[in-house]
């Protein structure tokens, strides 16, 4: 594998994990970060750390945005990150080089080609695509084994409008392994890493909440936890429940999910996620269903409409009206 120029932009878990990485894949790797005992802790590592990025005589290289965004109440507090990207902007303006610009820190969906775009642009003077490459490659990485998980991960993702920063990245990601998936919308990229840790969340929230039963009923949860991890099509099957805008139906579902809440609460235990379930389901159902109508009658007065044209008789406007009623 070709050596690439690399430079880290905040480093932290995951940057550090990052940048050694690809270190140990024999990429030069130069580590940026603000706090100076943070740069003197990887200098003593034996690796090149700098408090500020200076592209200028660089060759094109890779910036990867490694930055932290921390949420502050029920939002994501991006000032760091900000300032972080507005330095790699200045920096972009004093090179000759094409340097691809690569954000990997966890963002909103829509801030790749928002806000890091603007600034970006604003602070280089360039255009994104053109001056300068961009790209999303959110981490997926646990503070516990970072440096473990980034040389041996299980699922990568690539973003970018132009293939060729996209196919940039997979000639450096793709010798480390697992399963790798491109995409052009850098927003799907960051949408999967949200919806990547809030799917976590939930299913720990999910069997806190069943924790809470079984305490009522003196019942030991691990064993019931760990038979259903097996059984539910949901645990078993990757492919199950995935497709948004269809909401559960049938028998068992809508039954058991409405009846335990009722038997929750008679058993004194409040049920919030549960309820979030039923209520989603619930709202669901009525969209497909208005959506459902307003096609069937858009379909039918179309068809009035070309029969009465002369293209299609009465009877067989009859016939396909009535196919649309209930049983």
């Amino acid at each position: 594998m070709q050596s690439s120029r690399i430079f880290i932009v905040g480093s932290g878990v995951v940057g550090a994990a990052t940048g050694g990485g690809f270190r140990e894949a024999g990429h030069e790797v130069t580590f940026i970060d603000i706090n100076e005992a943070r740069v003197n802790e990887l200098k003593e590592r034996g690796w090149d750390a700098r408090t500020a990025i200076d592209l200028t005589d660089e060759p094109e290289s890779l910036i990867f945005l490694t930055l932290p965004t921390p949420h502050e109440g029920h939002r994501y507090d991006l000032t760091a990150f900000s300032a972080g990207t507005a330095s790699v902007g200045k920096a972009l303006a004093g090179s000759a080089s094409r340097h691809t610009v690569v954000v990997r820190s966890t963002v909103p969906p829509g801030t790749t080609e928002g806000l890091v775009k603007s600034t970006l642009e604003e602070n280089s003077g360039m255009v994104a695509n053109e001056g300068f490459g961009l790209a999303s490659n959110p981490e997926f990485l646990r503070a516990v084994s970072a440096a473990e998980d980034f040389a041996n991960p299980w699922m990568t993702i690539i973003a970018s409008r132009d293939p060729q920063n996209v196919e940039r990245l997979r000639a450096i990601l793709a010798p480390f392994g697992g399963e790798l998936r491109t995409f052009s919308n850098p927003a799907e990229a960051e949408f999967i890493k949200a919806a990547h840790n809030i799917y976590n969340a939930t299913k720990i929230s999910f069997w806190n909440e069943m924790w809470l039963v079984a305490q009522k009923l003196d019942l030991d949860l691990d064993p019931i936890a760990a038979t259903v991890a097996r059984s539910a099509e949901g645990s078993i099957n990757p492919e199950y429940g995935i497709r948004g805008g269809a909401p559960y139906g049938g028998v068992c579902l809508p039954k058991d999910t409405c009846g335990f809440l009722g038997f929750a609460a008679g058993i004194d235990v409040d049920m919030p996620l549960l309820s979030a379930v039923v209520e989603t389901n619930d709202r669901l159902a009525a969209i497909v269903s208005e959506e459902v109508d307003t096609a069937t009658h858009a379909a039918s007065h179309a068809q009035l409409r070309q029969a009465a044209s002369g293209k299609e008789t009465a009877a067989a406007v009859a016939s396909g009206q009535q196919q649309h009623e209930p049983a």
